[in-house]
Formats: C-alpha cells, sequence, structure tokens
C-alpha cells in the first residue's frame, strides 16, 4: 500500500476544499441575484443614508418573502461609504469587481453619486439612486439613473412657491459653499426667483459641520430679507434656525429635500423652525393605499417613522426589481434598457415615467413645519 506524505495530502486537502469552495459560489451565483448598496451608514448625514437602507432592505424582504425574482432570492450587499468620495469609490469598486454586483442601489448624495457613476458605467453596472438630486449625476453615463426629481425641478418649485404663494419678493440665500446640492439648488432658485421678479438680496456662505453662523446671519439680518432660502441638511439647518432667532431674524427660513429628517427639529430648533418650509418627495399625510401601506409596513418592521428616503430607497430597489423582471435578465445592458423604458411606475414617491435622461418625471411636496410636526402644505407638478 503506497502512503501518502503528510505534504501531499494537505496539498490534497486545500485541493477538495478549494473544489468545494468554488462549487458553492457557483451555487451561490446559480441561486442568487446580488445586488450591491452604498450609503452613508455612519458620517454626518447617516440619518438619510440609514433611512435609505431600511426601504431598500424592507423592499428585498418583500421580493424574497414573495418567491423572489426570475426563481432566484435577492442577495443584498450594503456597504457604508462614510459619507465619504474617497471611501465610495473603494467600496464600489469591491462591489463590482469582488462581488460581481448585478446592479447598485444609491447614494443620497449626489457628490457620492458622481464618485460612484464612472465606475458603473465602465462596467455597464446600472445604477439606481433614490436621492441624488444635482442634474449632473445621471449625465454621467446611460447606466445611470435616480428615482427623486432634480434640483434644477426642486429650484424651480422653491422659487414659484416663494413668489406664488410666500409672496415674498426679497430673499436671502444661505449656501453650503462645499456642497454641490446645496450650489446647485441655489443657482437654480436664484435663476428663476429672479426672472419672476424677485431679488435676492444677499449671498452668505457656510461649510458643512460649522457651529458659529453669526457673522453671515447678521450680514443677511442687515439686508432686511422677506424670507431666506438656506438648500443644506438638516444636521447644519437646526443650528443655524436657532442662531439665526437668537440674532433676531423672524422671517420664515425654506429650503430642500435635504431638511427631511425628523433629526431636524431636535431641541430648541423645533421652536425655531415653527412657520417654516421646505421642498420633499413624499408626504406621510398622502392617504393613497401605497402610501399608507408603506407606512404601515415600515413601521410594523423597524417601530419608527421613516423620513423621505426611506420612500425613496423603498422605490429605488422596486423599479430596479420591476426592470430586472421586465428585461427577465441579470444582464446589465438589458437591465440598463428596461429601466430607461420604465413608463407609469406606481412607486411610492408617486408615479414615475423615465424621461430620455434618466430622470423621473413626477411632482414635488411642499411641507410646513407647524406645530413641531412636518404638515403637507401643496404640491406642485411638472
Amino acid at each position: 500500500m503506497k502512503i501518502i506524505s503528510s505534504n501531499h495530502l494537505t496539498i490534497l486537502i486545500l485541493i477538495i476544499f478549494l473544489l468545494v469552495f468554488i462549487g458553492c459560489d457557483r451555487d451561490k451565483k446559480e441561486s442568487y441575484i446580488i445586488i450591491g448598496q452604498f450609503a452613508c451608514l455612519t458620517g454626518s448625514e447617516a440619518e438619510f443614508g440609514q433611512s435609505q437602507d431600511k426601504g431598500v432592505r424592507m423592499a428585498v424582504d418583500e421580493i424574497n418573502n414573495s418567491g423572489g425574482l426570475l426563481g432566484k432570492k435577492i442577495e443584498l450587499i450594503t456597504e457604508d461609504n462614510k459619507g465619504d468620495n474617497n471611501e465610495t469609490v473603494t467600496v464600489v469598486s469591491k462591489l463590482i469587481n469582488k462581488n460581481k454586483i448585478t446592479a447598485l442601489i444609491g447614494e443620497v448624495a449626489s457628490s457620492r453619486s458622481k464618485a460612484a457613476a464612472p465606475l458603473c458605467q465602465s462596467a455597464k453596472i446600472p445604477m439606481i439612486t433614490p436621492g441624488s438630486t444635482n442634474p449632473e449625476v445621471t449625465k454621467l453615463g446611460d447606466y445611470i439613473f435616480r428615482v427623486c426629481f432634480t434640483d434644477s425641478f426642486q429650484a424651480a418649485v422653491n422659487a414659484r412657491f416663494a413668489f406664488n404663494s410666500l409672496k415674498v419678493r426679497r430673499v436671502a440665500l444661505f449656501i453650503d459653499e462645499k456642497n454641490t446640492y446645496s450650489t446647485g439648488l441655489a443657482e437654480g432658485f436664484k435663476l428663476l426667483f429672479t426672472s419672476l421678479g424677485g431679488e435676492i438680496v444677499a449671498e452668505e456662505k457656510y461649510s458643512a459641520g460649522d457651529k458659529d453662523f453669526t457673522i453671515q446671519l447678521l450680514r443677511i439680518k442687515n439686508k432686511n430679507p422677506d424670507a431666506i432660502f438656506i438648500p443644506g441638511y438638516y444636521s447644519d439647518i437646526n443650528l443655524i434656525s436657532i442662531q439665526a432667532r437668537n440674532n433676531g431674524i423672524k422671517v420664515p427660513l425654506f429650503g430642500g429635500d435635504g431638511w427631511d429628517s425628523e433629526k431636524l427639529l431636535e431641541g430648541q430648533a423645533k421652536q425655531s423652525l415653527e412657520g417654516c418650509y421646505f421642498s420633499t418627495h413624499v408626504s406621510k399625510e398622502d392617504q393613497s393605499p401605497q402610501v399608507q401601506d408603506f407606512l404601515n409596513k415600515f413601521r410594523n418592521k423597524y417601530g419608527q417613522e421613516p423620513n423621505g428616503y426611506a420612500f425613496l430607497g423603498y422605490d429605488a430597489a422596486m423599479l430596479l426589481f420591476d426592470a430586472i423582471k421586465r428585461a427577465n435578465s441579470i444582464n446589465g445592458i438589458k437591465i440598463k434598457e428596461a429601466l430607461a423604458q420604465t413608463k407609469n411606475f406606481n412607486g411610492v414617491t408617486g408615479n414615475i415615467t423615465m424621461d430620455h435622461d434618466r430622470n423621473p418625471i413626477k411632482p414635488c411636496i411642499i411641507v410646513e413645519i407647524k406645530n413641531g410636526e412636518f404638515k403637507y402644505k401643496e404640491t406642485i407638478n411638472p
């Protein structure tokens, strides 16, 4: 009898293990559709990333519990980009090259979606962003989509709301100067508001994470505006509003969907933002069956209230799954084509039809902060 040496035995065991591993990996790929997600689960806008993630996971669970897609289950692989552009490149590269994803969901922030888009375009991986509203995002390639409206539309909504509903004529801008979302929204607002006959009486700047806004706010106050447009994120608006009131500014403040977080009203901001407004994607007061059904399911699953980005995350995932079903394939080119052909998709944030630039045609909601709550004010259609 020939005796196998210990070295040969070790090599044989490694070969058997490798064959089993490869077989299991192949079985997994044949049994699952691998979807990637990247989000700011930590960092200054973590509330948005975590909300997106909850909405996406709810959609994945619904599909899997109903039998899956194309005879397979969905496997979701989520990476935290920590709210950083460089980290975005790292985690998206990993999802594409190592995890071999079929498609990608994310991100809320436009700058981070812009960092990821070229990678997806090059790899022919369809990417759908829940909440990146900067118009340039989908211009980076025909594999890049969104389920939210663009800042061009959101800026126009705010300009018309200020001029026609608030009846203000003199507006000051307070802009996060390093934030693509903020600068783009401000520029679009300024363009339309002045064309309607309004005047921009001041333009002041801050950087996300600043703690003292006194100098800029006093300069704005000296210009005597009727209202102040602040297209920033909730994490800064909270403190800005408190300091504005402490410095004697009494006019309404208003902004975009970056305000849409329950954390906006923490502490004194619950009083300082009373009577202020922001544009967003959906209102929980909407009595349509799809919105109320989503609310009930989200509350039961997570024991908390969703913000707009939970709705958008859910819509992004469900629209992607719908496109995969219509494509009857996990081929990136076919999924991209199906996404581009989307018409009248019944989302929880509204009826979605993709235009030729891969942006949805859908309405925008104005919310008023009243008695410490987000209350529906009006709907502005495209």
